[in-house]
Parts: C-alpha cells; structure tokens; sequence
C-alpha cells in the first residue's frame, strides 16, 4: 500500500484494489452528477464485473441517465445502503456528486478515478492520473481481477473512453488507451454505433440552443479565448438543459486561433457551472484551480457564484494569469 495522505486517505495500487473488491459483497456505485459517458461506462461496467464473480451492487446516479446510454445501462440490483460499501467512479470531488453529496460524501470506501485534481476525499483512493478515462483505469482493474469481459461490460468501457478522448483527438490519448481500445474491438460492441450515438447525434432543440450561444460569442485576449455562455432563459426557451449540454464546451475547438475556450452554463439563480478546454502549452487544469477548480491539462472546471457578469469577470482574470505565466509576458485584453 502507498503511503497514506496527511488527510487519511489510503493510496491503493492496482493490485490492492483488486483484493478490496473481492473482499466485500455488496456494493453502492456512485457517478457524478451530470453524467456523462465516462462515470456512467465505469459505473456499470464495474458493476458488471463484480455481478461476474458474484457480487451484488448498485450503481446509482445523482440525475436523470440520458437514453442515449440505454444501449448499456440495466436495472441494477436492489441494495440497503446501510449494508453496502460505498465506490465513487470517475469522481474527483464530493460536491461533484450533486444531490448524493449530503448522504454520501463521509461515505465513499473507495474512489476510483484518473484526474490529477483529487481532493482525496475517500477513505480509499485508486488513481491514475496518466488515464485517458476512468474506464481506462476500470478496464485494467477487471484484468487484474481476471473477469470475464462480456459484449455489453466492453461496450461501457468503450463508451468512456471515446468519450473522455473526444472520439480519441484529445492531448489525453496515450499508446495504451488505443491498445485497450482494440482490445475491447473484440467484443459485439459496435464502435460505429457508438461513436455515432456519442458524437454525430443532436435533438433539434439542441441546435436550435448552439445557434443562440454562438450568437453571443465572445472573444479575448488578442481572439486567443473564445467565450460562451448558456443562461438560464436559453434554456428555458429551448427546452434543452442538463447532459444535453455536453457538446457546448468543445465549440471552442474548432475554431481557428482559439487556445482557451471557456463555456459559462447557468444551473442556479446565482450558479454557474464553468468548463475549459485548452492547448499546450496552456493548461485547463491550472487555470481552474484559481478559481476552486480542477480536472486535466486539456479540460476542466470549477463551479462559481455571483452574476453572470461576475462571474465572466473571474474567468478571465485566471485565464489572463495562467496566459501570462505561460508564456512569460503580458497578455493584452
């Protein structure tokens, strides 16, 4: 066992984790709220996994799953609470549980994750941040407790990890994550499908909310940041809210010029849910983390209060001295 934080929290290896899992019986698999294909692929794929060497669990999820997953999400098994372990897959952050946190923050008996932010939160931990997913992590896992991988447990795994990736174009992408990627090709899983379900697939309502957002782009720093903002009204006025909103943060990437793409979604009255996506040299990771956040070198986020003016405002701050310290000089508006 690695050593232990000045928190409490236990650093596992691989290994280790494997003997945790196979020593309890009965589980409760968290997500994150907002899910997306990554906490949701290995959530169920665990669970799946653990069903294979006779197990029983639950996954539970703090919102509603989108359809989209139902090609792998199954009615899990009925589980007291009080009688389970509890795991947190692809979780950084206890507040990231959304609705779950009151009852399930102390609770966590393992966190499986792979973003270098942890906030080490659990009782114990199994990181690794060099990951392209959590399924990645998730996958390696079921091989060393030599499950028996089946089609449908492949097909989560592989839905995490094209996800994370962005459909393998992301910085994240290692020699390893397209090494498990054939691996789970062996499968019924149907990559096309998939990709084209996670990627190439948008409700006309959700279309009809990018053409708002993109009306009201703005650009900063020289046209080197693009910024986006979703509020409230544009959702109520599309009908179009919650997982569905996913897409909105990697705009910024295809447009020409743009290394800092910020997108502002409204999810309170005074909330708001900030996502950023960079290049090199520049890192998502760093520029969260001034202002409460965290998550990779390529993506990541933060929650922030205050107005929506307010909260343009410190954005841009920690994105204008993240540019400035990268790249050692003054960043002009």
């Amino acid at each position: 066992m690695k050593k232990n934080q000045p928190d409490g929290c236990r650093l596992l290896t691989l290994r280790q984790t494997a003997r945790f899992l196979k020593k309890h019986d009965c589980y409760v698999i968290l997500t994150h709220a907002s899910p997306d294909g990554d906490t949701l692929g290995a959530a169920y794929a665990l669970y799946y996994g653990l069903k294979e060497i006779g197990k029983i669990a639950s996954v539970i999820c703090p919102d509603v799953i989108p359809k989209k997953y139902d090609y792998f999400v199954r009615e899990t098994d009925h589980v007291l609470r009080e009688d389970a372990t509890v795991i947190a897959v692809d979780v950084a952050a206890p507040s990231l549980l959304g609705s779950l946190q009151e009852e399930f923050a102390g609770a966590v008996k393992l966190n499986i994750d792979h973003h270098v932010s942890n906030t080490h939160y659990a009782e114990n931990l199994y990181l690794d941040a060099s990951a392209s997913a959590t399924c990645e992590v998730i996958f390696e896992l079921l091989t060393q407790m030599r499950v028996n991988i089946n089609d449908i447990t492949a097909k989560a795994l592989y839905t995490g990890i094209a996800t994370d990736t962005g459909c393998f174009k992301y910085t994240n992408v290692t020699a390893k994550t397209h090494l498990i990627a054939a691996q789970l090709y062996d499968y019924a899983i149907d990559a096309p499908e998939i990709n084209r379900l996670m990627f190439d697939t948008k409700s006309r309502k959700l279309l009809d909310l990018e053409r708002m957002v993109l009306d009201t782009a703005e650009y900063h720093f020289a046209g080197k940041c693009m910024l986006l903002c979703v509020t409230a009204e544009m959702q109520e006025k599309t009908g179009c809210g919650g997982s569905e909103l996913e897409g909105i943060a990697v705009i910024s990437r295809s447009v020409e010029g743009i290394e800092v793409g910020i997108t502002i979604k409204q999810t309170g009255e005074r909330e708001f849910k900030v996502s950023l996506r960079t290049f090199p040299p520049l890192n998502a990771s760093e520029i969260a983390k001034k202002v409460g956040g965290g998550g990779h070198a390529g993506a990541a986020g933060a929650t922030l209060t205050g107005t929506l003016e307010e909260v343009k405002d410190q954005i841009l701050v920690a994105v204008k001295q993240t540019m400035e310290e990268t790249y050692a000089g003054i960043v002009t508006a």
